[in-house]
């Protein structure tokens, strides 16, 4: 990397990771509890995905496998697609995302915001899979770099490096080792690095994957169903997840999703995304099978922006078996 570049990547550095986690202090069916979540939004775009592309980025210009004047392209379900366009743009280069039109409209507005083009692929040209197909094509013209987030370890890589050790240290700070990690799995990364950084302060930690009850792909290996959790199982389950290496998928409900993420919007001023809702629930359920004082570690991967356009912003009827009903959030604190 020359200097020129090895500086700009310097100076942004501070804008990306060494985020907040927070202590969500809450009572189920009547018992005290709480849960610990890195606030993601206080990344440079507004999610955790800014780790990844800053890092994706920041090596590839090491190993000289992308140049000056490449354009980026790659497929996403949004948040990642933002990452690259904000950080694409700053570094001097043109961003093509493709992706699933079925995604909210804010997502495109965003990614459109930072100068990318987008394309939308529909589900008869393949979707996810489709959106994939067509960035391996365009890379066949050349000068094109794919960061190709569904294979690339160097994306579980950043959550080892930075998440990871970032909930290590914050824990630590209290005098806690987490007992386990959940996280929804959209390219798996996320789970497989703050896992397995984890597992390596506390080898007993549980690392749970999470997916919808409404379209189980980790279950299933394929897609059996609609659901309302942006940013998690899609089409397919990417290869650097591995399922042999965590323990047991949670599912949960995306209805009761939105639920929980407006009560936490509503009730405690954290504006977080419907997978940060999944992932509080999933991280209730981890907590039943370790134990009501465990200390249970997730992300809130995004906030609530890229979702007014969706049923995030239409009350969710309150369902027989949604665990909403016995959660009631108490109060939240900050730790650097």
């Amino acid at each position: 990397m020359d200097r020129s570049m090895e500086l700009k990547f310097q100076s942004f550095a501070p804008m990306i990771s060494n985020t907040p986690l927070l202590e969500i202090q809450y009572k189920y069916r009547g018992n005290d509890r709480r849960i610990f979540a890195k606030a993601e939004y206080y990344n440079l775009s507004g999610s955790i995905k800014d780790r990844v592309a800053f890092h994706i980025l920041k090596k590839a210009y090491e190993s000289h496998a992308i140049q000056k004047g490449d354009c980026i392209a790659e497929a996403t379900s949004g948040n990642t697609g933002i990452a690259f366009s904000a950080m694409g743009s700053y570094l001097g280069h043109k961003v093509v995302i493709y992706m699933p039109d079925w995604m909210s409209r804010e997502r495109i507005s965003l990614m459109e915001s930072y100068g990318a083009k987008v394309r939308l692929v529909s589900k008869e040209e393949g979707g996810f899979l489709g959106s994939i197909q067509m960035t391996e094509e365009l890379a066949k013209q050349g000068n094109v770099f794919l960061p190709r987030q569904f294979s690339n370890e160097d994306n579980v890589e950043t959550h080892y490096l930075t998440t990871g050790e970032e909930i290590v240290r914050q824990l630590s700070a209290l005098g806690l080792k987490a007992d386990g990690t959940v996280a929804g799995v959209g390219t798996g990364g996320t789970v497989m690095g703050i896992g397995k950084r984890l597992r390596e302060e506390n080898p007993s930690c549980k690392v749970y994957p999470l997916e919808p009850s409404n379209s189980p792909t980790l279950s299933t290996g394929y897609r059996v169903g609609k659901h309302r959790i942006y940013g998690i199982s899609d089409e397919f389950i990417p290869s650097i997840v591995k399922l042999n290496e965590l323990d047991q998928v949670i599912s949960v409900d995306d209805g009761d999703s939105i639920r929980m993420a407006r009560m936490l919007s509503q009730q405690l001023g954290i504006g977080v995304g419907v997978s940060s809702g999944a992932n509080f629930l999933g991280s209730v359920i981890a907590q039943e099978r370790l134990g009501k004082d465990s200390v249970v570690a997730t992300v809130f991967a995004d906030d609530n922006k890229k979702y007014l356009s969706t049923d995030y912003s239409v009350p969710q009827p309150a369902k027989e078996g949604y665990l909403t009903n016995d959660i009631q959030l108490m109060n939240v604190a900050a730790y650097r």
